[in-house]
């Protein structure tokens, strides 16, 4: 486990580790208040990368990275629509579904689940 110097160098180097292995990597992020530190690490068991800071300035860099590295870790490829022949178009049906719901819609507001007022006591 070596510490990188340069940011520049640990954001390339973390997004490779992970495009190479997105299965095993994990990404782990310290921070300690008491002595104002950020310590960052990614590791896929094999490689460990280590960036460590006490300036406030990487804050903004730290959460551009954290951005970029989540939205690797949601993206899934599409799933291709093949549409056999004979085979209804879906898209096409979708408002009529939506409308024949056995659901009904209900207004937003305190009636539609919200709190009720408590009724005043009766006075003697």
């Amino acid at each position: 486990m070596v510490y990188i110097a340069s940011w520049q160098e640990f954001q390339e180097a973390a997004e490779n580790l992970y495009t190479k292995s997105p299965n095993k990597a994990r990404y782990c992020v310290k921070w300690r208040s008491s002595e104002g530190k950020l310590v960052l690490k990614i590791t896929d068991d094999t490689t460990c990368i280590k960036f460590k800071t006490y300036s406030s300035i990487f804050l903004n860099r730290f959460e551009a990275l954290n951005l970029s590295l989540m939205q690797k870790m949601q993206n899934k490829r599409p799933t291709p629509i093949v549409h056999a022949l004979g085979a209804p178009d879906i898209t096409k049906d979708a408002d009529q579904t939506r409308s024949s719901s056995p659901f009904v819609a209900q207004p937003a507001g305190p009636a539609a689940g919200g709190v009720k007022k408590k009724k005043p006591k009766k006075k003697k």
